[in-house]
């Protein structure tokens, strides 16, 4: 906004003001407004229309006929009027007839003025109405014209609504697609059925001033909230997810370019100078922003935009002073949630009593916070496009992630058919229950270790009411992840002991700290991010924790002391050498030589084991196999390192496929290379919690599965109807002469069998 316009702008919000403060009633306030705007802006004609029951109607005019107010009604979409309410843009003609949506409506008596503009009266993002002005003589309006109707018509929002001169259902959509029922379609993160309100996890900000009393303070306000942004741009660039080559980093730059931009605070600081607030400023120029975003055609520089519109919602957050998600204002009721992208530690915030599902933005299948929700039970939808324009807060929603669908608003019909198949899930699951004291052997006998997942205190419940067979993987860092600080080693100990003491006779394997990559902590951050380009491969996990040596120690010395007297089994991520294995359990040995001169309780057995996450390690396997007790697969690492595949990048999310060949082989071979070594084999990836791929998993000689608690019945179940020998042989054939999509092949090996595997 030019200063030209800024002026344009307060002589007439000083004006409205006196209009807004009256006792006049709304019909009266619309009446003089379109005077005040005419007079100011020197307009023969200014009309304002607004939003009545799905239809555009003349509300107030001057210049044309005042017996057509009431009367000329159009739908969106129609004449001038209905194009830029549809569109919400801006319209500017030196000759309305000449447009192709121009519509002559004689009661109104306008086919003598020539010049048309219209700008759109939006609330809540949407359109409700539309502010015009006409001319006789044909002429484009300036743009200080322009921008003084745009100001204008966002104060004319705020007394619309208060008036309630349109419906709430009006204000939030246009259209019966907007408000009535919507299927959203996108990629299955995590299984499952969940039914529940819309919830954002960052809530939009309710603009409820748009006038400001004091222009100098809402300046300072504006000042106060850019610095705060920035500072928040420049920490993102130390966060380990931030400091990666390529579009990562082209993103960031581009988001300090915006956050440092000074057009940018210019434009808002003339807002402002009109007379608007800090908030309205700052949405006045976001909607100019919207308007150019839909007349762009390069797909880059609408990318572009779509930051600037980020960074000027993370600055309304900061001035309206709603830094919070969702997650501190609790849940009031079954949730849906809905964000662009979610961390592990964001999720865990959340009451698990309420959410009952999470739509993503973004997402991708191996993420850490899909890990985490399918440790909660939280179906999770990703890839989902247009959210934001199709589903309110507050709607009712039905999700299907197994189908890769939501549906939004549902027809009653349609809610309770949903509702009958999510009580048949339930009988279903009640099913895999009954299998909890059934030991999972195979058709030929053969017993196969069914174990869980866990890395939560309340996660232990799970280990009776599945009847696994012990915790195959238990994530030590979403204590570290949940926490403001680095856990204190009496913390930690608390809750290995309580973990061991709900396990009872059952083994539970702890995996020391993996943070780092898509797990960062603040209060690790700046030294996790230090030189890593590509965080994935950077400096995380057992490296982070061994040159950082007193986390190991307080680990180590936490988990001795909570198995005194018991059986401890630890696991070390991402051993990429042997002597990484070697110095992690120097560590211990250290640890335990202190407990044991401290004469202190010591437990009775140390089983120490690995993950192969890193394809190196299977090429020294004959060094390292005679130092472990056991070895586990960690197939999500493990794959994005095989497929040079970014888990945490959404455009990857589907370039890979665990029924690939060469994964296939890979892990064959690692079962040969361990074969006599006395070591025990398991897989503790997601992988082995699907059913078809846990059949290609015992097919080529895996006998023990660490997987989410949730998949633990279904396993089960699948396990009692196989014959070990004749999967392993045709696993064998499908191997040596791979035919073109395994996957079909081995879903018609188990349709021929009755094993369900979807």
């Amino acid at each position: 906004m030019s200063a030209a316009a800024a002026a344009a702008a307060r002589r007439i919000l000083t004006r409205l003001t006196g209009v807004m403060a009256s006792r006049l009633h709304a019909q009266a306030k619309l009446d003089q407004v379109v005077e005040i705007i005419g007079e100011c802006l020197s307009s023969e004609v200014c009309s304002i229309y607004l939003l009545r029951d799905g239809m555009l109607e003349l509300f107030a005019t001057r210049g044309l006929n005042q017996s057509a107010v009431h009367v000329t009604r159009m739908g969106v979409g129609e004449g001038l009027v209905g194009a830029i309410a549809k569109k919400i843009e801006t319209l500017n003609l030196a000759e309305a007839k000449a447009h192709p949506d121009f519509q002559y409506r004689p009661e109104t008596g306008e086919e003598k003025f020539h010049s048309f503009a219209g700008v759109p009266i939006i609330h809540r993002e949407r359109a409700v109405g539309v502010l015009c002005v006409q001319h006789v003589e044909p002429r484009r309006y300036e743009d200080v014209e322009i921008e003084a109707l745009q100001t204008t018509a966002m104060v004319l929002s705020e007394l619309i609504a208060n008036a309630e001169l349109i419906d709430e259902e009006d204000a939030r959509a246009l259209t019966p697609e907007q408000t009535g029922p919507q299927t959203l379609s996108g990629l299955t993160l995590v299984k499952g059925l969940g039914a529940g309100h819309a919830v954002y996890h960052q809530p939009r900000v309710e603009i409820t001033q748009v006038m400001a009393e004091d222009t100098e303070a809402e300046r300072q306000r504006v000042y106060r909230a850019f610095d705060k942004m920035r500072e928040q741009i420049d920490a993102l660039a130390s966060q380990a997810e931030f400091g990666v080559g390529g579009e990562h980093e082209e993103v960031l730059e581009t988001y300090k370019m915006f956050a440092y931009d000074e057009g940018w605070s210019r434009r808002i600081n003339e807002a402002i100078d009109s007379g608007l607030t800090a908030e309205a400023a700052i949405e006045r120029v976001q909607q100019h922003t919207r308007m150019r975003m839909r007349e762009i055609d390069d797909p880059l520089l609408a990318d572009r935009m779509h930051d600037l519109e980020d960074l000027s919602n993370r600055l309304l957050r900061i001035v309206a002073g709603q830094v919070g998600t969702a997650a501190s204002q609790g849940l009031r009721r079954d949730t849906i949630l809905i964000a662009r992208n979610l961390g592990p530690a964001e999720l865990l915030e959340y009451d698990k009593r309420r959410l009952k599902g999470v739509i993503l933005e973004e997402g991708s299948l191996t993420a850490h916070v899909v890990i985490v929700a399918r440790a909660m039970n939280v179906p999770v939808l990703g890839r989902v496009k247009n959210v934001r324009t199709t589903i309110r807060e507050g709607d009712e929603i039905l999700l299907d992630a197994s189908a890769g669908q939501a549906i939004i608003r549902p027809l009653p019909q349609v809610a309770e058919a949903f509702h009958a198949r999510f009580a048949k899930s339930r009988e279903k699951q009640a099913a895999y229950a009954s299998l909890r004291d059934v030991e999972p052997f195979t058709r030929c006998g053969t017993r196969i270790q069914v174990m869980m997942n866990a890395g939560l205190r309340d996660d232990m419940a799970m280990l009776a009411m599945t009847g696994a067979d012990g915790v195959g993987l238990f994530r030590t860092e979403f204590q570290f992840l949940v926490s403001a600080t680095l856990p204190q080693r009496e913390r930690q100990t608390r809750l290995y002991r309580d973990v061991l003491d709900a396990a009872g006779d059952k083994p539970v394997i702890f995996r020391t700290v993996d943070i780092g990559g898509d797990k960062s902590v603040p209060y690790l951050a700046s030294e996790i991010a230090a030189q890593d380009e590509n965080p994935a491969m950077g400096w995380r996990a057992l490296r982070l924790a061994l040159e950082r040596e007193g986390l190991m120690k307080v680990q180590a010395r936490a988990l001795l002391e909570a198995a005194a007297g018991r059986a401890l089994h630890v696991m070390f991520p991402m051993v990429s050498e042997p002597w990484e294995f070697d110095a992690a359990k120097a560590v211990f040995d250290e640890q335990l030589a202190f407990l044991r001169r401290q004469k202190k309780l010591l437990p009775e057995r140390i089983h120490f084991g690995a993950m192969l996450e890193v394809p190196a390690l299977a090429e020294v396997l004959d060094l390292l196999l005679p130092k472990l007790s056991f070895l586990s697969i960690g197939t999500n690492d493990l794959t994005q390192f095989l497929f040079a595949a970014d888990r945490a990048n959404p455009k990857l999310a589907e370039r890979y496929d665990w029924l690939s060949v060469a994964i296939l082989r890979f892990l064959r071979r690692v079962v040969e290379a361990s074969r006599g070594s006395g070591v025990e084999i398991g897989v503790c990836g997601e992988m082995g919690g699907r059913r078809l791929e846990a059949l290609a998993l015992l097919g080529i000689g895996y006998r023990r599965l660490s997987i989410t608690p949730t998949a633990v019945g279904p396993i089960k179940e699948m396990v009692r109807k196989i014959d070990l020998a004749e999967l392993s042989a045709a696993m064998a054939g499908w191997l040596a002469d791979p035919a073109t999509n395994l996957r079909r092949e081995l879903a018609a090996w188990a349709e021929a069998r009755e094993i369900e595997y979807d």
